[in-house]
Parts: structure tokens; sequence; C-alpha cells
């Protein structure tokens, strides 16, 4: 059963629950911004990604408070000093980041707050956050202002005009993902981390031109035990293997084995080597998932 939403009938609160929740997880962008009396704000923005890369631009966006339909003093500040520093925030400092989101008066220095390093950026005004594992210093070229009512973004576009980065998350000169330990706002109080077991990867098609399921035979895209993630790797394949790579697969112990269980039934057999394929590209192989399929086709 499916609930249909018109977003103009339900209240504000609820809609952002909603959007806030099922649009997840989201990057944080943690802005240190400053007004005309040189007064300091650090605040974190999940409405916030990279748009472009060349030109480099950044955009987040300070919506207006649901409550009392005020403006965010990082709105405000960078209408007056079009800078902004966007710090990224990983796991070792998301409970400091979260602290800084308390709305305190203007002109509480947040740094102060939550604890963290004030340093003297290169180019803009707004200090970066030392602890961070990147930050950009950014221009800010465009403010664009959705509404004046409770909830409405304004999208803050931003062009990185220097980049940060701690050595100790660069790897052969690269961000390693996997140091970064990353943290992305899910809904309401909670938020995801992007380390051990939650990251995997997953081989990108730009890279190839995959054959896609629908090039793989019948029997295999309507398994009743592969899913849609493994036809979605198998469906990014170059090519299907030769039909000598198949025959020879008949050799490989594991497949006689279980031949000699179940090759009586020819339904439990193809049922089980889908089973072994579903393993076998769940480990990475997918070539040889693949061959395991089609030389089930053939029995």
């Amino acid at each position: 059963m499916i609930k249909t939403i018109d977003p103009t009938q339900i209240s504000q609160p609820e809609l952002h629950s909603i959007l806030l929740t099922a649009v997840a997880p989201r990057p944080i962008c943690f802005a240190s911004t400053i007004d005309k009396a040189g007064n300091v704000n650090l605040s974190p923005f999940s409405y916030f990604n990279v748009f472009s890369s060349n030109p480099p631009i950044l955009v987040f966006s300070p919506a207006r408070s649901g409550h009392d339909n005020s403006l965010k003093h990082s709105h405000k500040n960078v209408k007056e000093v079009p800078e902004v520093v966007i710090n990224i925030v990983n796991h070792a400092m998301v409970e400091q980041m979260s602290l800084s989101s308390t709305a305190y008066e203007k002109g509480v220095n947040e740094f102060v707050k939550a604890g963290f390093t004030e340093v003297a950026s290169e180019i803009v005004t707004p200090p970066r956050v030392g602890e961070a594992p990147v930050a950009f210093e950014c221009s800010v070229t465009e403010i664009i202002e959705l509404a004046d009512t409770p909830g409405a973004g304004n999208l803050i576009l931003c062009n990185v005009e220097k980049i940060h980065i701690n050595q100790y998350y660069y790897t052969d000169n690269q961000l390693d993902t996997k140091k970064l330990d990353l943290v992305g706002r899910m809904g309401g109080s909670w938020y995801t981390r992007s380390n051990g077991d939650s990251l995997f990867e997953i081989p990108k098609p730009i890279r190839t031109k995959g054959i896609g399921i629908d090039a793989l035979p019948k029997g295999i895209q309507e398994s009743e035990i592969l899913t849609g993630n493994n036809l979605g790797r198998l469906g990014n394949l170059e090519a299907l293997p030769s039909q000598s790579a198949i025959e020879a697969i008949a050799e490989d112990d594991e497949l006689r084995m279980l031949a000699k269980k179940v090759s009586a039934n020819t339904a439990e057999h193809k049922k089980q080597l889908h089973w072994l394929a579903q393993r076998i590209l769940e480990e990475g192989d997918t070539v040889k998932a693949i061959i395991i399929l089609l030389y089930a086709e053939n029995l």
C-alpha cells in the first residue's frame, strides 16, 4: 500500500520531517562566516553539496526558521561579508559540530562554545576549523532566496578559492575515503557514519559500457535468488564470457561436488548454482559468477 501526500495539505514541520528523513544521508557544510563588525559564526547545514568542479562551486542553504521565520546568522553574515569557509565534518568532531548548532545569540563565537580551533584563512576573512579534515575557502558569488516563508531555503553559491587538507587523510595524491570517516545527516537527531562495513565499492558504469540487465539470459533476469543489486552488477560487465569459459567451469571442484549432490534434480541444481553465484558475486568475482550462472542456463 502506498501513502500519497499533497505537500500543500500538511504542516511545514510534517513536510520538513518527511523531506529530511527520506532525502538522506546528506553531507554537512560546517560554515564559518563573519559579519562586518568582525563577529565570527560557525554553523552546520545539511542542505549542502558540490555542484561543479570547473568552476569549483559548492552550495549550501541556511533555511528560515520554521518557528519564527528568522534568518540564520550565517545567511545574514554572507550578505554583509560575501565569504565563507566550508569545513568538512568527520566522526572525530561530530559531537562538537552538533553543539555548535545551538541557537546562540548573535555575537557568540561557536568556535569557543564548541571548543574548535580558529585557524586564519589565507584568502577570505572567516577563519577555518583546525580540526576539519578538509576546508574550502570560498567567495560567495550569489545568494538565491527561495521564499520569505518559514522553512524556506536560501541558496548560497560558493566559489572555492583555496583548499586545505590534513595530510593524514591524503594518500597517493588523493583523499582517502576510509581514513576520512565522514558523517552524514539523517532525519531527526540521526546521523550516519561512512566507515567500516558501511563502505562499499561499485564499479562505475561511466568507465565501461555495460551490457545491461536486458542482455542477460531470461533465466538469470528472472532468478528467484538474485537481487536487483546482483543483476545490476552483472549488467555492468562489458561482455558475456566465451562458451569455452562456461564449459571449463564444470571442472571447478565446488561445482563438481554440488553436481554429485543435486544433479538428479535439475531445478534444484540450478537453484543451488544461483546461490553459489550470488555468494561469489558478493565476494567481488563478477566474471566467475556470470560463468556459473550461464553454466546453470545450459543444464
